[in-house]
């Protein structure tokens, strides 16, 4: 059954939402999806990461540089084309995939489109647009991660350089990136939202090492790294935007990551409700398919609608950003809804799959472990909720 036929796509398919172009990027990720990310992924998590052959394949097909200036070899579309790329990634079912990609585009390398100055775009963003430097994003440490104000890492200035100290852990792209957007105190001393200055961190650059690879619970086709940082220098050119005001870019750039991944998470909802109502219909049990059961159905109906309702909120707010509204309250909404929503929706599709589901060669049971971590990274649910409550 395609997704078209199981009803899912009729607001995708929304001239109110979409344009033309929209919906063949939508087509063009889709077929991707089916013929270079589904045959070959599930090897790509025993091996513990995505391969730089696919990666920079989607920076031929253009996939990389879907916001980014026409003068950097991207194709200047809008958040909605954004929104289509984090959901049709999140629905071909290995969401490690899927988040290698989306931090490259939308978490990390979005630090130099927007602080950064020419010369740090004209060098980079060609590169990042083709796929052949990856980036990563370095702002959480052990002891920091929502709270952006807790980090501990520090650079202090030394004549033309900075050197930096400290340790950064949870980082996506961690092990293979070619480029970091590493945050630092620059001034320890100081109010935490001006003294934090981001930086551009190349791989091999003296006193910077990954201290291991980190084995996760989900996300397994991804990479996650914790990093070291020991007398670390870095040329003063090397820094993104002003110094000190490095706390204001991460919270700018949140709003972009939060969106993508409430996409992400309604597109592997999605990909979960499909997969479920085709076992559903073909699995029978006490003379009739699980279909028949009416509390099986309604449960997904209601999971359904539930989701129809948070992808329509993910449009809209992609809309409003697209027109420049302050959307701090709706995304940290989308955020909050979208990452517990999609993991109510793998522990009711994996238990309507009974004992297959708790088997590791089932697709669901892959999908439910890579959806807990949606209501944790990118600002966990209660830090969305007082966002929220702030502005209620």
């Amino acid at each position: 059954m395609t997704a078209q036929s199981s009803g899912f796509d009729k607001a995708a398919d929304s001239p109110l939402f979409f344009s033309e172009e929209h919906r063949m990027l939508r087509a063009q990720i889709r077929r991707f999806v089916e013929e270079d990310i589904k045959p070959h992924a599930a090897q790509w998590e025993l091996d513990g990461a995505t391969p730089r052959s696919l990666l920079r394949r989607m920076g031929e097909l253009g996939f990389f540089g879907i916001r980014y200036p026409e003068l950097y070899g991207g194709s200047a579309m809008d958040e909605l084309a954004t929104v289509i790329l984090s959901e049709e990634l999140g629905r071909c079912t290995f969401a490690g995939v899927a988040i290698t990609a989306l931090v490259h585009t939308d978490m990390a390398s979005v630090h130099i489109f927007n602080a950064g100055n020419d010369a740090q775009k004209a060098h980079w963003l060609p590169r990042v647009i083709r796929g052949e430097a990856i980036c990563a994003v370095a702002v959480t440490e052990p002891g920091a991660g929502s709270d952006v104000k807790g980090i501990r890492s520090t650079a202090r200035r030394d004549g033309d350089s900075y050197v930096l100290n400290g340790a950064k852990m949870f980082i996506t792209n961690g092990v293979h990136a070619d480029v970091y957007c590493v945050a630092a105190k620059t001034d320890p001393t100081g109010p935490a939202s001006r003294s934090v200055t981001m930086f551009i961190v190349e791989k091999g650059t003296p006193g910077f090492t990954v201290s291991r690879a980190l084995d996760k619970h989900g996300w397994r086709s991804s990479d996650t790294a914790e990093l070291s940082f020991v007398d670390c220098r870095i040329p003063a050119e090397n820094v993104l935007g002003q110094e000190g005001h490095g706390f204001y870019e991460i919270m700018k750039n949140f709003q972009n990551e939060r969106l993508v991944l409430g996409a992400m998470s309604m597109g592997e909802a999605q990909a979960a409700l499909e997969l479920t109502l085709d076992y559903v219909r073909s699995r029978s049990a006490f003379g009739a398919t699980l279909w028949d059961k009416q509390a099986i159905r309604q449960r997904l109906a209601l999971l359904a609608s539930r989701v129809e309702a948070c992808r329509q909120m993910v449009y809209v707010t992609a809309l409003r950003l697209k027109a420049g509204e302050d959307m701090v309250r709706e995304v940290s909404m989308i955020k909050s809804l979208c990452g517990e929503l999609v993991n109510e929706v793998m522990y009711d599709c994996l238990q309507f799959h009974g004992g297959m589901g708790f088997m590791r060669e089932s697709t669901i049971e892959r999908m439910a472990r890579d959806a807990r971590v949606q209501s944790i990274g990118g600002g966990a649910t209660e830090v969305m909720l007082e966002e929220v409550a702030k502005r209620i």
